[in-house]
């Protein structure tokens, strides 16, 4: 459980209805299987030691004392180990039978929850057999010769690591207008256990799959799901199995008619908790009856998959998300167009990929209107660093889309800048690149006023995340249409306008500009091609965005994220240069606050943002001290 993950499963035997014998060994076999697994939390079906479908044969009193005989055989079965169980079974309890989710581990009974909505919407009545159970309160019961709890509010706290509480409902109780999962997890439940048996209608695994994807997304939990149903009876309905594991409003792992199978996924109590926290669900435990256990904390093996490029949308949707992000930039610039009166922009146009978005943004914006393109005015301002090809996909971009494109060489008002405060422009330093940045700034602005335009700035989010950026220069504009976008996703964006293209030389030129090594181009060019590589000083973009999405969105430690990257980036680059990349941004991004502090407005597209005004309220002095020495105390692998 060491970083907060932690191995779960769910699983479904194949159950032989009323053969209370036959079904313990199909769910000994599968406790076996998820110790060798090492997993550490196993769900299993509802009654799944009896079968739900056993009718008035529940009132059996043999088939009641069989249940409770393989409720006794299943904890025994457990001493060894310190797998957490919950499956479902019919048990007397005070002279009454319920429906019960029974909580298993080290070979005790650590709790019983009876299910509290026995009238399913499927159209089965249990109330038939089961009693309904007064909602939220709790006893002291003997069951299986050990005294043990029995309620609805029963919470199943670990005591070796906090983050970890458990809650059960059971079946059809996920249907309920007042689910007990959402009363559990307001309560300080991060994890909910469903042991179910729903019988199959059409459309009501969509419909399952869709209310626990819901309450995890609400209540900011993990849900785990285990539908049984094979070898139940088919007298009335058909019964299948359904198995699901979600986290946060996400599907980690689901199976349908998986039986005798092991659903396996990790879930992140980490980030469950950082993110309850961060949504203020506040655990109120006075109106819950704590059950302490204990589970060994050690290293999980990642079975879990991380997403490289999080800022990029996935699945099916990605264009139809990739199309509205567009549209939020577009949207954003042309309502400061309307509020200002103004109908004309300016933008320096550099040929890479930043200025490129934000040029093809404004088009949005024109477009969206009514507006004529010559009010957009792409300035071209080459000097000592630019690159031919950076040069000519500028000035082609700005032929093909038909906007006011001109060129002002800044050359020579840069080394008159350089005489005039006693510059060498033969040392190529800080003051040589940033007095290119505040020229072309400059340069900008002034044109604004001359032309009664805005100024758009063309910088993205993660060059401001790493202060890559000239204070006063290309991080001030009037309105920033890629403040919140990151490197990744820049690329991402440019490369969709060139799917979407009708001209093919305007998607064949856009390719290329996304093929362009990044750079500002501020150092002297070697026979006009690009020297000064903006990753090969500070390491790929692709991995800062991951840095950047997992410390802003999940606030992470570092070694943590160190871990992350580690995991999903280890054929790319050696665990050295992670490290070495990591340590990067944190030095850069605690002390380039300041020229965030200060950035232009700018729309919020995710979220993640880094305005001081709408996100990131962060103090220009703050320290990096603490995040560094993390780093270096956390061991190589």
């Amino acid at each position: 459980m060491r970083d907060g993950f932690i191995t779960v499963a769910v699983a479904a035997p194949e159950v032989t209805v009323a053969d209370t014998q036959k079904n313990t060994a199909h769910i000994l076999r599968l406790i076996e299987n998820a110790v060798k697994a090492d997993v550490r939390i196993l769900v299993l079906p509802e009654l799944v030691t009896t079968g739900l479908s056993c009718g008035d044969l529940f009132f059996q009193e043999q088939l009641q004392r069989s249940a409770l005989v393989a409720l006794e055989r299943i904890i025994e079965a457990t001493q060894s180990h310190d797998l957490l169980v919950i499956l479902g079974s019919p048990l007397v309890v005070c002279g009454a039978l319920y429906n019960c989710a029974a909580v298993i581990q080290s070979g005790k009974l650590l709790g019983i929850v009876p299910k509290e909505h026995l009238l399913s919407p499927c159209g089965i009545d249990q109330r038939r057999w089961f009693v309904q159970p007064q909602a939220q309160q709790s006893t002291t019961v003997t069951i299986a010769g050990q005294e043990t709890c029995f309620g609805t509010n029963l919470l199943f706290s670990c005591t070796s690591y906090p983050s970890l509480v458990l809650g059960c409902e059971v079946g059809t109780d996920l249907y309920h207008v007042t689910a007990p999962s959402s009363r559990l997890t307001v309560g300080g439940a991060s994890v909910i256990a469903n042991p179910a048996v729903i019988n199959e209608l059409v459309g009501t695994v969509e419909y399952q799959e869709l209310l626990a994807i819901h309450q995890s997304a609400k209540f900011s939990c993990a849900y785990l799901y285990s539908g049984g149903g094979a070898g139940e009876s088919t007298t009335d309905f058909v019964y299948a199995p359904h198995a699901m594991i979600t986290e946060n409003g996400r599907f980690l792992a689901k199976a349908q008619d998986s039986v005798g199978e092991l659903t396996i996924a990790d879930i992140d109590l980490e980030r469950l908790a950082l993110e309850r926290r961060r949504r203020q669900i506040a655990p109120c435990n006075r109106a819950h009856t704590l059950i302490p256990f204990s589970l060994e904390v050690r290293q999980t093996t990642l079975r879990r998959v991380f997403n490289p490029h999080p800022f990029i949308p996935e699945g099916a949707d990605r264009a139809k998300r990739l199309q509205r992000i567009l549209e939020i930039q577009s949207t954003a610039l042309a309502k400061r167009l309307e509020h200002t009166g103004l109908n004309t922009v300016l933008l320096g146009l550099s040929g890479g990929l930043d200025s490129t978005l934000a040029l093809l943004v404004c088009l949005r914006a024109f477009e969206r209107l009514s507006l004529d393109r010559s009010g957009i005015r792409a300035i071209s301002m080459p000097a000592m660093g630019t690159s031919d090809r950076t040069r000519k996909n500028a000035e082609a971009l700005g032929a093909l889309t038909k906007v006011h494109f001109e060129t002002i060489d800044i050359t020579e008002a840069v080394m008159l800048h350089f005489r005039d405060i006693g510059h060498d422009p033969s040392v190529a330093d800080a003051t040589y690149e940033n007095s290119q940045a505040r020229e072309r700034t400059q340069i900008l602005m002034d044109l604004a006023n001359k032309h009664h335009g805005l100024v758009i700035g063309t910088g993205d989010m993660s060059e401001l995340a790493l202060g890559w950026a000239t204070y006063n220069g290309d991080q001030m504009s009037m309105y920033a249409v890629n403040t919140s976008v990151a490197k990744t996703l820049v690329r991402e964006l440019v490369s969709y306008e060139a799917s979407i293209a009708q001209d093919p030389a305007l998607s064949a030129l856009l390719q290329d500009i996304v093929a362009t090594p990044v750079s500002p181009e501020l150092l002297p060019s070697v026979d006009k091609e690009i020297v000064q590589r903006t990753e090969d000083v500070l390491g790929p973009y692709e991995v800062h965005d991951f840095f950047l999405y997992y410390i802003l969105r999940w606030n992470f430690a570092p070694q943590k994220i160190l871990r992350l990257a580690q995991a999903t980036f280890k054929k790319q680059y050696s665990e050295a240069q992670l490290r070495e990349w990591l340590e990067t941004f944190y030095r850069r991004f605690f002390s380039q606050q300041f020229k965030r502090s200060a950035m232009p407005d700018g729309p919020k597209i995710g979220s993640v943002s880094l305005s001081p005004r709408s996100s990131l309220q962060m103090s220009s002095d703050s320290s990096a001290h603490i995040w560094l020495e993390a780093l270096e105390k956390t061991p190589s692998s």
